[in-house]
């Protein structure tokens, strides 16, 4: 007999760089501290995945990230 299919939930959030001309567009390093700092805040979150990518903008490239995670309470065993 087959076994039932799992499922899971992932909490997520997503962060960009200010967008417009001007500083911090296109610093991948200032997102990835922004990024560092809110898992942080999290607490005893499980990272499940991030993601990190850079749209080419009349301004250049601006970065965004999504972190998806799950918090202790999440599990339902």
């Amino acid at each position: 007999m087959p076994s039932a299919p799992q499922h899971w939930t992932a909490r997520h959030f997503s962060q960009a760089n200010p967008a417009g001309p001007g500083p911090g567009c296109d610093s991948a390093p200032d997102l990835l501290r922004r990024l560092a700092e809110s898992i942080e805040e999290l607490g005893p979150a499980e990272i499940q995945h991030i993601v990190v990518e850079s749209e080419p903008t009349e301004h250049g490239h601006c970065w965004s990230g999504t972190v998806y995670f799950h918090l202790p309470e999440d599990d339902t065993d």
